[in-house]
């Protein structure tokens, strides 16, 4: 049996790589720890002991609990330390095969987006999606991946203004004009609060736009056979698209991770967190967002801001969703879901330090509302809920042309028009779900380095990007994972 794991010369408690007094990802302590006395994994306190506990013996939800975490805050305090992981990782640069759009923007695929402004045009955009595809409409135009219908539950019932009608308009407007997207349409009912007139004048030539709705062209029936009429005119330029050299630079890639597990802070996201800072060393932007995920692992963060105003806005996030979960009657300490815990993770701080782990160690150099436009180099926070569809969905309004999601005890995620590539975090899972993981990190456990993982993410990124498809891709996923944020009162 293979010794258990210390991540930190400080922590009392160590790793099962292997099933042995407790599950493997699970922890033991490596002395007693005393009632009341701080749980320490990755040198960092993750909770609270409920009760004496003996060496050797398994730390989890029966004797340990969590409380108070560091709020020494000290913004900017590592920065000169993130600024010299940014430079290390300068080197040979890098490139990959996209579609060159209006503006500079690069894409990685090339779709038609069919958008409900409401969820009473749910129902037209995908009967139209699914007759084309029946009809076998773009079997002519092989450069063209797809018609997809992007359906959503709100649109209407909600304030005229204010942040939900800010952060759907931002979702809305992102998938039409999203790098990956060749054309778009939207389409409405006619009577709902999300108007596409008043889009068009409020946002001008920020987004491409082709628009009708329901009620001016007569009906379901006549709305369904006027989308695919348009989609017909949309598919022979579209289809003219051709991908061509771009550097890694015109990259912004989403950072998830769902069904995490002991091991998730230990292989994947840290890896993952070494090939973002070879991505931002390139200049790409990488985008952690789920906000009550990195709760207790904040100071990780504001250590490295590049400006000081951004750990202000990062804390008002984190004191928003206090308040909001409160008001809710839920706590952000509610996590880890049932899989987390079964997976071996005890507290919502040791959750959270993993998971900030895939961020990995350069500047932070943006912190964005949900769906807001990702334009920063290197590091961005963008303030999202931590369910994984919601989350993904921000960070693609926000131009991410590709999603990298780790995950522990496996998911079957899939997004668009922006791809997911999912990496396992243990030899187990990869095995159990070949058809769903795109590349297995659970070999760290066996003595592969993080370096040398993190530079097959990479050149995985890239190949994706250049038109590889994702296991995700290949099982169809990703039609019914396009969820935006609602927020605010349903009226």
């Amino acid at each position: 049996m293979r010794d258990p794991l210390i991540l930190n010369p400080a922590d009392n408690v160590a790793i099962l790589t292997e099933k042995g007094t407790a599950p493997a990802g699970h922890k033991i302590a490596r002395a007693g720890i005393a009632q009341g006395q701080a749980v320490v994994k990755y040198g960092q306190t993750i909770g609270y002991a409920t009760a004496d506990i003996a060496a050797g013996d398994h730390v989890h939800g029966h004797n340990c609990a969590f409380g108070e975490h560091d709020r020494d805050y000290r913004p900017g305090a590592g920065l000169a330390n993130a600024q010299a992981a940014l430079a290390a990782h300068q080197g040979t640069r890098l490139v990959f095969q996209g579609y060159h759009r209006d503006g500079g923007q690069v894409g990685t695929r090339n779709f038609i987006a069919l958008v409900a402004t409401v969820n009473c045009s749910a129902t037209v955009i995908r009967r139209a999606a699914e007759e084309l595809r029946i009809e076998g409409a773009l079997d002519p135009y092989p450069h063209v991946d797809g018609v997809v219908a992007f359906a959503h539950g709100t649109g209407c019932g909600m304030a005229d203004s204010g942040p939900g009608w800010q952060a759907l308009q931002r979702v809305l407007t992102g998938h039409a004009g999203h790098p990956n997207v060749g054309a778009a349409l939207f389409v409405g009912l006619g009577c709902e609060v999300m108007q596409i007139a008043r889009m068009k004048r409020d946002l001008g030539q920020a987004a491409r736009f082709h628009g009708l709705t329901i009620q001016e062209n007569g009906g379901t029936r006549r709305t369904i056979d006027a989308i695919k009429d348009r989609v017909r005119q949309m598919l022979p330029q579209v289809d003219q698209a051709r991908r061509a050299t771009a550097p890694a630079s015109t990259l912004r890639i989403g950072l998830q991770c769902g069904g995490s597990d002991g091991f998730s802070g230990i292989t994947a996201n840290p890896a993952l967190g070494v090939a973002c800072d070879m991505l931002a060393a390139q200049g790409a932007s990488v985008v952690l967002s789920e906000t009550p995920e990195i709760f207790g692992a904040e100071r990780l963060l504001l250590d490295r801001v590049s400006r000081p105003e951004l750990a202000d806005q990062l804390l008002a996030r984190l004191r928003w969703w206090e308040d909001y979960a409160a008001r809710n009657g839920a706590s952000l300490d509610n996590n880890p879901s049932p899989g987390n815990k079964a997976g071996g993770l005890t507290t919502i701080l040791e959750k959270s330090l993993g998971a900030v782990a895939k961020a990995g160690a350069t500047p932070l150099n943006a912190v964005l509302e949900y769906g807001e436009p990702i334009t920063a180099p290197g590091l961005n926070f963008m303030d999202t809920p931590g369910y994984d569809p919601v989350s993904a969905t921000g960070q693609i309004a926000g131009g991410a042309q590709l999603i990298v999601f780790t995950t522990g005890r496996g998911s079957a995620f899939g997004s668009k028009p922006a791809p997911t590539i999912k990496l396992a975090t243990n030899d187990a899972l990869y095995a159990a779900m070949r058809d769903d993981m795109d590349l297995n990190c659970g070999d760290i456990l066996s003595g592969v380095s993080l370096q040398d993982k993190a530079r097959q993410i990479v050149a995985l990124i890239l190949d994706v990007a250049s038109g590889q498809e994702t296991k995700s891709e290949a099982l169809g996923l990703g039609d019914n994972e396009f969820l935006p944020w609602q927020i605010g009162a349903v009226v």
